[in-house]
């Protein structure tokens, strides 16, 4: 049996989340798909300690506000709550878990096929964002390291680590708040390609996201030269943060040149043994799913044009991050990508049926 629907989204995260709400409101046919058992997206798999960088009021999806939080920045805990009450507030059609394993063009619709049963849609929104799909340079030597090599997509808690002597490779807001988690247990080392760009004590992850706007409105307006330094990679100080840095901890060095089987080398040809790595090193696309569409590039990114497919005209894509919406990896971020979107599917579906 195949369901037959306007509208599939695959993904029931934050990208998902927020796609939801606007075909919700726009009357439109849709139902969403989620691998996981719960809602929270990639929330459900960050680590314990970890805060957002902004505050709730600058973390929210559309439609409803996130409640404030007892601290400055809301706990992972407290996202999983709100996202698992926003979509109960809203009574968005999910169903999980369901794995989608493939889509394909079928005559003029798109045929999602899942475990548990494939769909027939007019238009496909892709919204599966990153988590799933971690990324670890290939570092030379790095097959022959026997110490333990942990992402930040499965790191938990120091608590294994105690004692231990570990690299945590990779700059960012990650890199910073896992580094001074586990400074304070471990003899950490923070490896970054350059010195990391700190914001003041003062600002918040407010100002990374106004600059994200001002570069998506340069860039639509042809003014890119014009737009503002700095991103999403620049630091937040969050109080663990200071609280490193306060100990001496927060100090970053140039890569290691590679690996041996119980530590690194560096440049100047020193050795140093090491029991673990943390790679904070960011995520890829996850997107297997669109493979048999083979709309995707060398990178692995397919062309878009806004949120758009340029190889698929059935199919968008939201929550991927800058090429396909500034900030668009971000819970305040994504709105608006996810709000063009589905303005862009109801300008296709009337066409469709005319």
């Amino acid at each position: 049996m195949v369901t037959e629907v306007d509208v599939v989204v695959i993904g029931g995260g934050q990208a998902g989340l927020a796609t939801s709400y606007f075909l919700r409101r726009g009357a439109i046919d849709y139902i969403v798909l989620d691998d996981q058992p719960a809602p929270g997206g990639a929330w459900r798999h960050t680590w314990d300690s970890l805060h957002l960088f902004s505050p709730a009021q600058w973390s929210s999806l559309p439609g409803w506000p996130m409640p404030a939080s007892q601290a400055t920045y809301p706990s992972r805990d407290e996202v999983i709550d709100y996202l698992a009450k926003y979509e109960d507030r809203y009574r968005f059609p999910i169903r999980r878990p369901v794995h989608v394993e493939s889509v394909s063009r079928i005559p003029g619709r798109l045929l999602v096929r899942a475990r548990q049963g494939d769909f027939s849609a007019k238009a496909v929104v892709s919204a599966t964002g990153t988590w799933s799909a971690p990324y670890i340079p290939d570092y030379p030597g790095r097959a022959a390291f026997r110490g333990r090599q942990v992402h930040s997509a499965w790191y938990r808690n120091p608590l294994e680590l105690r004692g231990q002597n570990v690299l945590v490779v990779g700059g960012g807001n990650s890199g910073a708040q896992i580094l001074a988690e586990i400074s304070a247990l471990c003899n950490a080392t923070w490896v970054t390609l350059d010195e990391p760009a700190f914001l003041p004590d003062d600002v918040d992850g407010q100002v990374l996201f106004e600059r994200a706007t001002a570069r998506w409105k340069a860039a639509r307006d042809g003014q890119a030269g014009a737009a503002p330094v700095g991103g999403l990679g620049d630091i937040v100080m969050v109080p663990p943060v200071r609280a490193a840095r306060e100990r001496g901890a927060l100090h970053s060095v140039r890569p290691f040149t590679h690996f041996e089987a119980d530590g690194v080398v560096w440049p100047d040809g020193t050795r140093s043994r090491v029991d673990a790595v943390l790679w904070c090193t960011g995520f890829r696309p996850a997107l297997r799913h669109v493979d048999s569409l083979l709309i995707r590039d060398a990178d692995g990114v397919p062309r878009t044009e806004g949120t758009r497919a340029m190889g698929e005209p059935r199919l968008w894509l939201v929550g991927y991050g800058e090429w396909c919406g500034a900030a668009s990896a971000t819970l305040i971020g994504v709105m608006r990508g996810a709000r063009d979107t589905v303005r862009d599917i109801a300008q296709f579906l009337a066409a469709d049926e005319s």
